[in-house]
């Protein structure tokens, strides 16, 4: 009887003493116990004890896995400032970022979004009158950081709470364009009873222009000839707010 043995290709042998080189997409060194311990701080101690790179670092984990995301994190920092000014930055100056890639920007966006929505989350079916400090987070969360101006209308049934927010127009970094007649016409669509006014300075400074305070007049005028209160206009700033009503502009 004739016996066939079956031999499996033999890998290349090594030299002694030498470990088989890395896949290419293979992590580095030690990327996988440092991510575990980041893991491990963030679920024992909580965000707070996490400084702005290594929260940045956590955010591009699931995006970038075979990727090192230390260097990254801190490349967004020196370019960006903080955590929030990376979260927010133009997806053009993303794209600049050595490294991070569309995934890593997609990640990004997606904090920024759900950021945005937690915050919204806190002033929706309540009265805003009376959620003033959450108003103004919220609102800064979504607009301090915008490159261009930009126009949004709070619309507000007939107990202050929010129907509506609604982003009405962009513009240039310091002029937007503004249609009060647009404005009432959607108000009334909503059935708003009542209406906040908000716009954000690029530059970073609040004060409103005479511009501003000629354009909420306008839209004052054309939302009382139809009964509808314009409660406040509010100018968003970098860190700061100006509230037309508390300034005497209304």
């Amino acid at each position: 009887m004739t016996h066939r043995k079956q031999f499996a290709e033999a890998a290349p042998a090594l030299p002694i003493g030498l470990d088989p080189p890395p896949a290419a997409d293979a992590a580095p060194p030690g990327h996988a116990g440092h991510r575990a311990r980041m893991r491990a701080k963030l679920l024992g101690a909580g965000p707070e004890a996490l400084l702005d790179h290594e929260l940045l670092e956590m955010v591009l984990f699931l995006a970038l896995p075979r990727r090192d995301t230390k260097p990254i994190a801190r490349a967004l920092l020196a370019r960006f400032g903080s955590f929030a000014n990376a979260i927010a930055a133009p997806l053009p100056a993303l794209r600049e970022v050595e490294g991070l890639g569309e995934a890593g920007a997609a990640a990004l966006r997606t904090v920024q979004a759900a950021a945005l929505r937690l915050a919204r989350a806190e002033v929706m079916d309540r009265p805003v009158l009376n959620n003033w400090d959450r108003l103004i987070a919220y609102l800064s969360a979504a607009m301090a950081r915008e490159p261009v101006e930009q126009f949004r209308v709070l619309f507000l049934d007939t107990r202050n709470r929010l129907i509506a927010d609604e982003a009405q127009a962009r513009g240039t970094v310091n002029h937007t364009p503004v249609y009060p007649r647009e404005v009432v016409r959607r108000a009334l669509e909503l059935q708003a009873t009542a209406l906040i006014l908000v716009h954000n300075h690029p530059s970073g400074d609040p004060t409103p222009s005479r511009a501003d305070i000629a354009m909420t007049q306008e839209v004052m005028a054309a939302a009382a000839s139809l009964g509808i209160l314009l409660h406040d206009h509010i100018v968003v700033g970098q860190g700061r707010h100006v509230s037309f009503r508390r300034e005497g502009l209304l």
